[in-house]
């Protein structure tokens, strides 16, 4: 395992550490769908570890960015923003589709949530890592919202299934050493269970009704063009 490197503080996430914290803002959270946009933390249902990553490589496997789980609910390292499928624009304030292909992006390091036919570390699952840069990576960063209903509600519990593999985003219950002790091991499994099971949790959700309420002041086309960008400030 390679050593802790330091990652300068970006706009983005300061800008979303603000906003969480200002009480004028807290309305903005009153919403029933995950977004296009959003950025949020995802919780394991069964564990209740949130999905993390940080700029720490894993020491086998791809060598790429580690992802593990953390009890902490107050970590900036812990949020993603929701993003179309490589090559394609989610439009924000739309919410997502059950069965609808995304890409979670860390908000923090801009790498994307992925998966590969290396084995992960402890577990010897298939390895999840954070990949590319400035939130571009390959399709192995493509993942399918597995849900009942018509959308992805924050109230219910839906598995992330990777598209190329067919594998379920995991928790093994299996714990690192340094230098990110006590995190736990996030992988791909193959077989539904109740350690696959994710919930939405705390995080800036965009409603439909504030991209509409800046449509008069933007062109279209640039509206069309920036829907698919990195998170914005103005965007809060």
């Amino acid at each position: 395992m390679a050593t802790l490197t330091k990652n300068a503080p970006t706009i983005i996430y300061l800008t979303i550490l603000c906003y969480l914290f200002d009480k004028s803002y807290q309305s903005k959270f009153d919403y029933d769908f995950v977004t296009c946009g959003s950025a949020l933390k995802v919780t394991n249902t069964a564990s209740g570890v949130r999905l993390h990553s940080h700029d720490v490589k894993y020491g086998s496997g791809s060598g790429q960015q580690s992802v593990t789980g953390v009890d902490s609910s107050d970590d900036h390292n812990s949020y993603w923003q929701v993003r179309g499928k490589t090559g394609s624009v989610c439009q924000r304030g739309h919410p997502v589709k059950c069965g609808q292909t995304i890409r979670l992006t860390h908000v923090a390091t801009m790498k994307n949530l992925h998966t590969h036919h290396f084995q992960s570390p402890l577990s010897h699952n298939q390895e999840v890592s954070a990949f590319g840069d400035n939130g571009e990576g390959d399709e192995g960063d493509n993942w399918m919202i597995v849900c009942t209903d018509k959308y992805w509600s924050r109230s219910q519990r839906v598995r992330i299934k990777h598209v190329t593999t067919d594998h379920y985003l995991h928790v093994t219950g299996d714990t690192f050493g340094r230098p990110i002790h006590g995190q736990k091991e996030i992988s791909a499994y193959p077989y539904i269970n109740d350690l696959n099971y994710w919930q939405a949790a705390e995080g800036i959700y965009i409603k439909p009704t504030e991209v509409k309420s800046r449509a008069a002041d933007i062109d279209e086309d640039e509206e069309e063009e920036e829907s698919d960008d990195v998170l914005h400030h103005d965007e809060f």
